[in-house]
């Protein structure tokens, strides 16, 4: 990893750096803390640092709290191909067993969401429990992205998103500038986040190529699925219930993931599913409110 790469991602704290191999891939992550892991996904445009507020007080209870660049992010390997849940869930539950667990807790905003609902279906043995942060079910969102116009709507980035190169250059254009008008746009009005220190590192961090490429892979996947038998199966494989038990937390004023859409993926749990709404939030609880985030995110771990 080159000398820019580690600055930028390589941020002081209370916490620890690591490289794990994992899948075929190398991921960075910072941990602080011993005990049962907790595990944390973050989503677009982020990374590892999405989640600075949780992490060491996780570990001030009695956790392992770690937080990964997903594939394509941050520190991680950035490949030419694996941007399908089916890869990046293997990334998951290979990288729970590479650093010494046979589970976690799983907790994911966004496309760690995405990716942690996904591996409690397709790992389940490395899932103890799934906390889902602005992050429907695959399938309750692929429902509503095709029949819901209000989500479809809502969604235009990923349209967007599907054209060749154009969106890349976006990204890394002006310093970066458009992942700033994103976390603007996408939280709720009038919040605090980003302030200027996030918008510089979330800025920084995407203009680590090909982190722009990689991240629209995701989405590219997402809308390619629909026209392939990968997708099919992967479907098929989602139909199976999360037998784990489930928190899910969205922002009221998520404009970018409704929170109707959100709220359907109930059905798709066969456990204990636990709702929580948050007033005044939008599509990021975790940053915009991480006090409140971090209050129904104990309360649930608590509850055995």
């Amino acid at each position: 990893m080159s000398a820019h790469a580690g600055g930028a991602v390589e941020i002081d704290g209370p916490w620890t750096h690591r490289w794990v191999a994992a899948n075929g891939a190398r991921f960075h992550l910072a941990e602080c803390g011993t005990g049962p892991l907790v595990l944390f996904l973050h989503g677009f445009p982020e990374f590892w640092w999405a989640w600075r507020h949780q992490l060491p007080a996780l570990a001030d209870l009695g956790y392992r709290a770690a937080a990964m660049d997903l594939r394509g992010y941050g520190g991680s390997d950035k490949t030419p191909r694996g941007y399908d849940p089916v890869t990046l869930a293997g990334d998951v539950a290979g990288l729970v067993r590479s650093l010494g667990h046979s589970e976690a807790v799983l907790v994911g905003h966004g496309w760690g969401g995405y990716v942690a609902w996904a591996t409690a279906t397709l790992h389940p043995r490395q899932v103890q429990r799934l906390a889902v942060v602005s992050a429907p079910h695959p399938l309750r969102l692929r429902r509503e992205a095709f029949r819901g116009a209000s989500q479809l709507r809502s969604a235009g980035h990923v349209v967007s998103f599907q054209t060749p190169l154009l969106p890349e250059r976006q990204l890394v254009a002006d310093d970066g500038a458009l992942v700033e008008r994103l976390l603007r746009r996408w939280s709720a009005p009038g919040s605090a986040f980003p302030d200027p220190e996030a918008s510089r590192r979330y800025r920084t961090a995407m203009q680590l190529w090909p982190a722009p490429h990689c991240a629209l892979e995701y989405y590219r996947w997402l809308v390619r699925a629909a026209f392939r038998s990968d997708g099919r199966r992967f479907v098929a494989r989602m139909k199976q219930p999360v037998t784990q038990r489930v928190l899910q937390v969205h922002g009221m004023l998520d404009p970018s993931v409704l929170p109707a859409t959100a709220e359907g993926s109930a059905e798709y749990v066969a456990g204990t599913h636990r709702w929580r709404l948050l007033d005044g939030v939008g599509h990021f609880p975790h940053e915009e409110a991480p006090d409140a985030f971090l209050k129904e995110l104990l309360a649930w771990l608590d509850d055995a």
